[in-house]
């Protein structure tokens, strides 16, 4: 008979590490979107790895937070709860910043000669843009692309209710087979992406919009790291969870993230990491729950962590329009040495985190207090987050 888990309400609600690794996936976002903008630049062909590597550390930051906003929200989840309860606490913490860096970014499209559209910014406003598969829609050139995962954490959150009591039907010997069939599912949307049209590229990509779309931006398919999440929250709960270390968990996860950038087409981006991603949460739960040291779980890693939200929203506005965006106007086509670069990277970092403090401190904390009844004690709403252009 497999072993429960800690159940006491303190013990299930007190996961450090899980925090403090929302800081580490945010801050992968931001280092792609900076590096994607940086990296082409410096003239190097030896290069080329790492480009594909940092432009894949958006990717599996946002797949992060899919698979953690799924897990936290069955964590913490309470039978009292209603699901318009659920429902107004999910929306207020989300629409705040939204509405702070959608206005932030509109008044900076403005100042800067950008041009503002009903197709970048009505749909992003109503966070619907994932669910029409235009390109200026989505990536809503100027604006703030990264809201567009807020889409789908809005089909996650409406869902919920309804996802949770189905996995909570799956007998708990079961409960390993229907993840690993989850996984599989995963695998399997890019090859039906691949029957999609494969014009038009999209931009700065040979990828095929119309695949990348279905595979990395469309809400359904999405749903599925979500409900991953989930399930790996009630394998542990059913103390069914393998003994998986941490720092192995750490290193699989790793592992999962280098090969996945050697991989091409729409198969790099979900597929390589949902497993690993399950199981490094999964482990620093549990990690945490029998109070071992992961690293990730300290003071200002959990600081960093519980600003990490702010962080996601406002990092993609300093990265377009800040030293690196400067830098670009005034001459784009000139090389950049490595120097540069980490010096454009750090101050942008450096900017990005001050703004994300005060749009915590003074807008996100104070609309939770204010309109949220029920604190969850620990928070999900990413980047998702984050999301990559």
């Amino acid at each position: 008979m497999p072993r429960p888990e800690p159940s006491s309400a303190t013990a299930q609600s007190r996961l450090p590490s899980l925090t403090g690794m929302r800081f580490l996936a945010a801050l992968m976002v931001m280092l792609c979107h900076a590096g994607t903008s940086l990296l082409p630049r410096l003239g190097d062909p030896k290069v080329s790895w790492y480009e594909r590597l940092i432009a894949n550390a958006g990717p599996v930051g946002l797949s992060f937070f899919f698979v953690l906003s799924g897990f936290v929200l069955t964590w913490v989840a309470a039978p009292e709860d209603t699901r318009v309860a659920f429902w107004r606490r999910r929306l207020v913490k989300i629409f705040p910043n939204h509405l702070v860096t959608l206005a932030a970014a509109v008044v900076l499209m403005l100042y800067t000669g950008v041009a503002v559209t009903a197709a970048n910014t009505v749909p992003t406003l109503f966070l619907v843009q994932a669910w029409i598969p235009r390109q200026d829609v989505i990536l809503n050139f100027g604006s703030n692309t990264p809201s567009w995962s807020l889409s789908c954490e809005l089909l996650f959150y409406l869902s919920f209710p309804w996802l949770l009591a189905a996995a909570r039907r799956i007998r708990p010997q079961r409960l390993w087979w229907w993840l690993m069939g989850l996984v599989a599912a995963i695998c399997v949307v890019p090859l039906l992406a691949g029957l999609l049209p494969d014009r038009p590229y999209m931009l700065g990509s040979s990828d095929p919009w119309w695949q990348v779309w279905f595979v990395y931006h469309f809400p359904v398919t999405r749903l599925l790291e979500f409900v991953l999440g989930i399930l790996t929250a009630l394998v542990i709960r059913s103390g069914r969870w393998i003994p998986l270390p941490f720092g192995v968990a750490a290193f699989l996860a790793a592992g999962a993230f280098a090969g996945g950038a050697l991989l091409t087409d729409t198969y790099r981006y979900v597929a390589p990491t949902a497993l690993p991603l399950a199981l490094l949460i999964g482990a620093a739960a549990t990690a945490d729950l029998r109070r071992r040291r992961t690293g990730v779980g300290g003071r200002a890693m959990v600081r960093l962590g519980e600003i990490s939200y702010a962080f996601y929203m406002v990092h993609f506005l300093v990265v377009s329009y800040g030293p690196i965006g400067a830098v670009h106007l005034e001459n784009w086509t000139k090389p950049l040495s490595a120097g540069d670069a980490f010096l454009l990277t750090g101050l942008t970092l450096v900017i990005s985190l001050v703004l994300a403090w005060l749009l915590h401190t003074f807008v996100e904390a104070p609309a939770m207090r204010r309109w949220s009844r029920r604190a969850d004690p620990v928070t999900t709403a990413p980047p998702s987050s984050t999301a990559l252009a």
